[in-house]
């Protein structure tokens, strides 16, 4: 099994700057990608961004600029930072890692971008 644990969400100005962060733990062989998504409700869940093995960074649209994606191997974390944040950024977000084929998510971080 592998456990997803975010922690570094909260409530933020427009224009403001948060990182969230995500461990990872229990049994990975191989971890083919780590990355984000996030989802507000009634909308269904978009990409943030993601790190594949030895690949390009993929991130959502509207996403590279203000959004930089990073990974750890050695820690096994992956990181999110979020720049000039807009209130249409507030949104729960959710850390994915892809383990030798099989996907698996945390439990999700609130992120509020609020005057």
């Amino acid at each position: 099994q592998v456990q997803l644990v975010e922690s570094g969400g909260g409530v933020v100005q427009p224009g403001g700057s948060l990182r969230v962060s995500c461990a990872a733990s229990g049994s990975m062989l191989t971890i083919y990608a780590m990355g984000w998504f996030r989802q507000t409700p009634g909308k269904q869940r978009e990409l943030v961004a993601i790190v594949p093995n030895g690949g390009s960074i993929a991130y959502g649209d509207g996403m590279k600029g203000r959004f930089t994606v990073s990974r750890d191997n050695a820690k096994k974390m992956v990181y999110l930072q979020m720049n000039a944040l807009k209130p249409e950024d507030t949104a729960v977000y959710y850390c994915h890692v892809n383990v030798g084929g099989v996907g698996y998510w945390g439990q999700g971080t609130q992120v509020t971008v609020s005057s």
